[in-house]
Formats: structure tokens, sequence, C-alpha cells
């Protein structure tokens, strides 16, 4: 190991250690063996054997570890340049170092293990990740710092330094003309974010901008997505899928394995702006949707105005389930991060639908919640990541689920 002299500050202390580096861990780095503990390691592949930088964050109290490669000693053969100068100082995209075939194969691993995790999904067949359309320039949303003099960037998430950042590889072409024309001219707020249309050329920046030097509009309260010949409103507090084309496969991939005949009363539970309610309902014959966001509702209204047969219900999917009058044919779950209420699962167990599509973007929450189903006496028939995320180590997926009456 060998101490060099620091340039970070006081968050970190400069060391270097030769590691070998084993399975991807939890946020995308690489693992390895340091100090008698197992430790993140960023910008590796596992099967390397790399020098890297240690960092020690001194500002928490259990000084936790890190470290960044600085020099591979045996690359992995699936090691590529990464095209964007920024990666290392910008940790958003953790995997631009590897060919974007591995990627896909990583991000099956990674479902994989985390069914493993549960004796009840041993068994399950995990497909191949489904790739993206576009492994770069496919982001139609960015969040941005803003630091001194107006400057645009991201936070390392190791480090917390302030990275400034021109272009984007990973956002829409637009967003980066954006972020070109807002540069410098920000210094009216702390946090910009930049919505873009990718099917209709609409936008939102918030928030509203003042400054003569910016040419853009700004502090729209919401904008417009076109998906499978639908236009979407999307308000500034709505979640929408950021990567666009991905996002109109994964709606076909729910409506295969829903197996819809036209005759169905489709539940679709955290429905958002409605995305799945209203590309779906014309191949049901009812659809209900769950959503307890004041801002998407609205979005929602809108976006199903005119459909027949489509119901919006502004609670939380807990409330609803469990008081249905009628148990529903399908059933779409697409919850947050953090996975389902136990009272959404419980109502799912004790009047199970015909079929169910649980869309999600942790296969950690995913596996849990799927554990409980099928104990609970539900058949889980398939789970299958999609890239929604391409030089990242997210992966969304869409588990199909059939029920028991």
């Amino acid at each position: 190991m060998n101490q060099r002299a620091d340039h970070n500050g006081d968050t970190s202390q400069p060391e270097s250690a030769r590691l070998t580096l084993g399975r991807m861990g939890p946020v995308g780095d690489t693992l390895a063996a340091f100090e008698g503990r197992e430790i993140q390691v960023f910008g590796g592949i596992p099967g390397e054997e790399v020098e890297a930088r240690i960092v020690r964050n001194r500002r928490r109290r259990k000084r936790l570890v890190s470290a960044v490669v600085t020099d591979v000693l045996r690359p992995s053969p699936h090691r590529i340049a990464p095209p964007c100068p920024l990666f290392g100082p910008c940790t958003g995209c953790q995997w631009q170092h590897i060919d974007y075939s591995h990627q896909l194969q990583l991000k099956r691993q990674n479902v994989e293990d985390e069914l493993r995790r549960y004796a009840s999904l041993e068994a399950v067949d995990v497909p191949p990740t489904v790739p993206s359309p576009d492994t770069f320039n496919y982001r139609n949303h960015a969040r941005l710092m803003v630091r001194q003099r107006g400057t645009l960037g991201f936070v390392n998430r190791t480090t917390l330094r302030f990275v400034a950042v021109n272009d984007c590889k990973i956002m829409d072409p637009w967003i980066n003309d954006a972020i070109a024309s807002l540069q410098g001219n920000s210094q009216e707020t702390t946090q910009m974010s930049i919505r873009y249309g990718v099917g209709t050329g609409d936008w939102l920046i918030q928030p509203t901008m003042h400054s003569v030097d910016i040419p853009l509009a700004s502090g729209q309260t919401h904008y417009r997505e076109r998906l499978l010949d639908r236009t979407f409103r999307v308000a500034s507090p709505s979640f929408f899928q950021v990567n666009t084309r991905q996002t109109e496969q994964m709606v076909e991939l729910v409506r295969s394995r829903l197996q819809l005949s036209g005759d169905e009363l489709l539940v679709d539970a955290f429905a958002g702006v409605g995305t799945f309610s209203v590309l779906l309902a014309p191949y049901v014959r009812r659809v209900i949707a769950i959503e307890e966001s004041v801002a998407a509702v609205r979005d929602a209204t809108v976006n199903g105005a005119g459909i027949e047969g489509l119901e919006l219900v502004e609670a939380k999917t807990e409330d609803v389930l469990m008081t249905l009058p009628e148990t529903p044919d399908a059933l779409i779950l697409d919850p947050p991060r953090s996975g389902c209420h136990p009272d959404v699962l419980k109502a799912i167990v004790d009047r199970p639908p015909g079929r169910i599509a649980y869309v999600s973007c942790e296969p950690e929450t995913l596996a849990r919640d799927l554990d409980v189903l099928v104990r609970g006496g539900l058949v889980l028939e398939s789970v299958e990541p999609i890239d929604m995320f391409p030089q990242t180590y997210h992966v969304e997926c869409v588990a199909t689920l059939s029920g028991t009456a």
C-alpha cells in the first residue's frame, strides 16, 4: 500500500492498493477484500486485478471505505474505453467501461442473484436482458446541481465533489443543448430539472429562470410526451420513465404477458400518469387505475380523457385492493423502488387475480415481494430483465404471475 499526497480535502485520505475484484455489488461497483473487509470498487469488472485509490470518508462515524480503479493490471475481456471524459469523476454512469453485451449479462446475473436468495424462487428461469434501442443519449430527464457562477453539473456519490457537466453522454441531445444554454447563467437556483418530450419536442425546465441570458422558456408546470401514438401530459412532480423508446417495448411486453382478450377487468396499481392504463385500455373491458399522487392523477385524467371504461381512483393501493367489489382478471403492479406495502401483497394473496404483471426497478424488493406472493399460492411464470438504463447498474424487470382461482 502506498501513501500519496492528498489533494482531496478533509473527506478522504489517499492510499493505493492492489486488489483482485470479485462479484458486482449493490450499486454497480465490484467488491474486493481490503483490510479484512469487503469494499466497493468503482470502475472495475469482476475477475480483474487492479491498482485502486482507497477513499476513506472521515465525515461519517463508521468511516466508510471504498475505492476507485486507477490502473488495470489484468483487464477483463469485456473492458472498453469509456466514451465520456467525465467517467469516474462523475458517478452517474457506473458501467461505461464495460461492453454493452456484458452489461446485459451482468444485469441478468443481478436479477438471478436476488431471486436465489429465496428458496421459493430458486427454480425461476431468467431470460437474457432485453436490450435498449439506444445505449447512449436515451434519457429524457436530467436532475442537475448548480454551483458558483451558475455552473450546472452532478455530485460524485463517493467523494461528494461537484463535477461540472457540459455534455452528458446518456442524455438526449436536446437536453445537452439546453445545459449549454443554461451553463453559467443559472445563479438563481441551486438545483435544476430538465425534461424533454422525445416524441413531441416539448420540454419542462424547473424552476422558473429570469435571466435575460437564458434563451429557453422555463417554469412550465408540465410537458407532453408521446408513447405508441398516444400523447401524455406529465406534470413537474409526476413520475415518468426516463427511456421513452424502451418504455414502449416494456408496455408491449406487459400486454403480451397479461394475455389480454378484451373482456378483462384490469387494475393498474401505482398507475402514475396512466401510462399502462391508457395504452392497454383498448385491449380490455374496463380499467381501474389507482394512484395516490394528486399531480399524477390530474395528469392521468387528461391523458385518459375520452377513453370509455377507464376509472381513476386517487388513493393508496393498499386501501383500494382490499375493498374492490370485483376480483380483477389482470393486475399491473408498478410500485416505487421500495416495493409493495404488505397490505397490497396480502390483498393479492387473499383474492388472487387471474394474471399479474409486476414491473420493478429494484430486483431486491421485487424478489422480496415475489417470495411473499409465491408462498401465498400464486405461480411465478417468469422474471424478465429490461434495460431501461444503459451504462448504469440499474435494471427494470417484468415478473409475470398467475393466480390460483
